[in-house]
């Protein structure tokens, strides 16, 4: 149990109207819908941090960065509060491929109005943040 907030970060992979998520096999959230992302290293600036899980888990390197919203993970019960920047990403170089399948089952694309019913809570706050976004 660790009572102090932790922090982690994603990339929101946005292209073609539609959203690359990963399917977690591990805790926090596990067998939901997610971002590429994880925990921040002690002195790594989150958007690095953000870039460097992204190139571990789906062997691509992010172009420019936005920041889109910060989410909370609030879990009373397994004794974790996760707080992560979430950016969006429009541009990289490779393409996407599951490079730890130790920690994801898969990754695919959806559309805003096609999400599957299982997503993360930074999905749900980030998608809510990108529509906002869309509508201006």
């Amino acid at each position: 149990m660790t009572p102090e907030p932790r922090l982690g970060c994603g990339i929101a992979l946005w292209r073609d109207e539609r959203l690359l998520l990963v399917r977690r096999r591990r805790a926090p959230e596990a067998s939901t819908w997610s971002f590429p992302g994880g925990k921040v290293d002690p002195y790594e600036p989150t958007e690095a941090a953000a870039r460097r899980e992204t190139l571990e888990e789906l062997g691509i390197e992010v172009g420019p960065l936005e920041l889109l919203c910060v989410a909370d993970l609030i879990d009373p019960e397994a004794g974790q509060h996760w707080v992560s920047p979430v950016y969006v990403a429009q541009e990289w170089q490779g393409e996407p491929r599951l490079v730890e399948p130790d920690k994801h089952e898969r990754f695919d694309w959806f559309a805003l109005d096609a999400l599957p019913e299982q997503i993360s809570i930074a999905v749900v706050t980030a998608t809510a943040a990108l529509q906002r976004r869309l509508q201006r």
